[in-house]
């Protein structure tokens, strides 16, 4: 671990430091939304807008590699995509009342297919793995101020808005009794689900995004009493699985992605065993 520290402070390689610092800084984003997620129970809904997000990708590359529009990076067309996405899931819910795995399917295939499409696209060969699967290293400084943009904004739109989120989570239909306007904290939610996936496309890739997501939460959901606990372990889960990932990575020669996932997966296994297993000795006593 010695040598991971000594590249980090290495100035000729900032692209480790660089995605160290993003690693932490999407930490807070991520605990927030993904706790939302896990109990609101919509995880599907994340896969969705995560997979639509490799159009967005594909177009930007598309019309840098044609046209030279070099300012449209791949990280702005997964936002657009990814919120327009969520804008089309939402508004069906709330206000066509369609069934809402019909509109999610479709999204998920569309998106990835309209990405692939304008990635076969380019001149220049691009290899689909680097978005599917992340490449946390290939983040740019330009890349960091714009995910430290998008974190400030999940987190404060998800810690203004923490008493409705919990409201509509926990019960939508009393929450509709009492006068709260649950389709607009819906489409809140799902705007945050979209910045959120946009982070982590950028350190996990889209197909591992849903994991990210949800396994810091669900760790944290294991031992909190209150939603408000959930969401900070679920942060700092958030900064170890992905600091230590990196670490690991480096050192190692594995792909970054996917360390910090089999991290999180283990991690989680282990609190589920353990929390079985007390579960079963306090009932033993009983």
């Amino acid at each position: 671990m010695n040598e991971f520290l000594s590249a980090l402070s290495n100035t000729d390689i900032p692209f480790l430091r660089y995605a160290f610092i993003a690693g932490i800084l999407s930490s807070a984003a991520f605990g927030v939304t993904g706790t939302y997620i896990v109990v609101r129970r919509i995880s599907y809904l994340a896969g969705a807008i995560s997979h639509s997000v490799l159009a967005g990708i594909g177009f930007a590359v598309f019309l840098q590699d044609r046209y030279g529009i070099t300012w449209f990076t791949p990280l702005t067309g997964a936002w657009i995509s990814a919120i327009l996405a969520a804008l089309i899931i939402g508004l069906v819910n709330v206000y066509a009342r369609q069934r809402e795995d019909t509109t999610i399917g479709a999204i998920w295939a569309v998106g990835m297919a309209t990405g692939l499409a304008f990635l076969s696209g380019t001149s220049s060969y691009v290899d689909p793995m680097s978005y599917l699967f992340g490449n946390i290293l290939l983040i740019t400084r330009t890349d960091l101020i714009l995910i430290s943009v998008l974190d400030l904004l999940v987190v404060f739109l998800g810690l203004l808005f923490y008493h409705q989120f919990l409201a509509v989570s926990f019960d939508e239909e009393f929450s509709r009794a009492r006068g709260l306007p649950a389709g607009f904290y819906y489409l809140i939610l799902l705007f945050l689900t979209a910045m959120t996936v946009v982070l982590m496309v950028t350190i996990v890739g889209i197909v591992m995004v849903i994991a990210l997501l949800t396994l810091p939460a669900a760790v944290a959901g294991l031992f909190s009493r209150h939603l408000w606990q959930m969401i900070l372990f679920s942060s700092l889960l958030c900064i170890m699985f992905t600091s230590v990932g990196i670490g690991v990575s480096y050192i190692t020669d594995l792909p970054t992605g996917a360390t910090i996932i089999l991290l999180a997966g283990g991690v989680y296994l282990l609190a589920l065993v353990v929390k079985l297993t007390a579960s079963k000795i306090q009932f033993s006593k009983h």
